[in-house]
């Protein structure tokens, strides 16, 4: 039985619900966006902007299969409300998993990750996460808010605890969560994606969430972020990263989030996060054969 009925989809995702492995939905969020607001309207940019793709990956030699992936399209958030929204998202993605399907959700601010995170680790506790961004998002707080996109992946730690977060690309936040991270709370790997392949394999079987914030690549790759920091990856590099991790772990759930359509009029980042949403679900959707 189908849960929701989009009409714009993803390029190539036009499984019905009852056969698909994967399930792709937005959540349209920013409210507690610290800079420049706008992710909310990076769903429909991507749907829209995925026309100019094909489904067949040169990079990865394969194409996105037509009876693997359904897209639900944006779900319909309550967006005055923190904790109302992670409850909507953390109801979608526990469904999705209770059906034994794999939840790829579009972001929204950072904040979104932490309901699927929980429904994820609802059903798979020994679970890890492999997390890529510019910024640690390890406050304890945001100007005394703690459900904010700068403390998304404290508050996942606090479901996970020690050593099952893989961080990665990192360059910016406060001396205190450099430290924090550097302590042995996280697997920390600033500035860089050094160290993915050796992450992969100490991993191993376990279930992994994939949570990608695309400002990660530098803003000359990929400006139109909310939050650019200089000194990021290139976007071959990051490319290149998503897919050995689609393809190489136990994927349990993943999203792509911080993609903020606004920030760059030219359509370029738009047209970046389509690609990297591209090869992800190729390689998920490969793997799983």
């Amino acid at each position: 039985m189908e849960m929701w009925k989009n009409i714009v989809n993803y390029i190539g995702c036009d499984a019905e619900y009852d056969e698909a492995r994967i399930v792709l939905f937005g959540a349209p969020y920013d409210s507690t966006t610290s800079f420049r607001p706008g992710t909310r309207f990076a769903g429909r940019e991507i749907r829209n902007d995925s026309y100019g793709l094909e489904i067949y990956s040169p990079y990865q030699d394969l194409e996105l299969p037509e009876d693997v992936v359904y897209d639900c399209g944006d779900l319909e958030l309550a967006i005055g409300s923190s904790e109302q929204v992670l409850d909507q998202i953390e109801d979608t993605a526990r469904r999705i998993l209770k059906d034994d399907k794999l939840p790829f959700m579009i972001g929204g601010e950072h904040l979104v990750t932490l309901g699927a995170v929980r429904a994820a680790a609802e059903k798979y506790p020994d679970m890890h996460i492999i997390h890529f961004d510019a910024h640690t998002d390890l406050r304890e707080d945001y100007l005394g808010v703690k459900l904010s996109h700068a403390c998304v992946i404290r508050r996942c730690w606090e479901i996970l605890g020690d050593g099952r977060i893989h961080q990665f690309g990192i360059r910016s936040g406060e001396k205190s969560e450099f430290d924090w991270a550097r302590s042995g709370h996280t697997d920390f790997h600033p500035f860089r994606l050094d160290g993915l392949e050796e992450t992969i394999q100490e991993i191993g079987d376990a279930p992994v969430y994939f949570t990608v914030d695309l400002d990660v690549m530098d803003p000359s790759y990929f400006p139109g972020t909310g939050t650019p920091e200089p000194g990021g990856v290139d976007f071959l590099t990051a490319m290149e990263g998503v897919t050995k991790v689609c393809r190489s772990v136990n994927l349990i759930g993943c999203d792509v989030n911080e993609l903020c359509p606004p920030c760059d009029p030219t359509g370029a980042s738009t047209a970046v996060a389509c690609k990297i949403i591209r090869e992800m679900l190729i390689a998920a959707a490969n793997r799983e054969k």
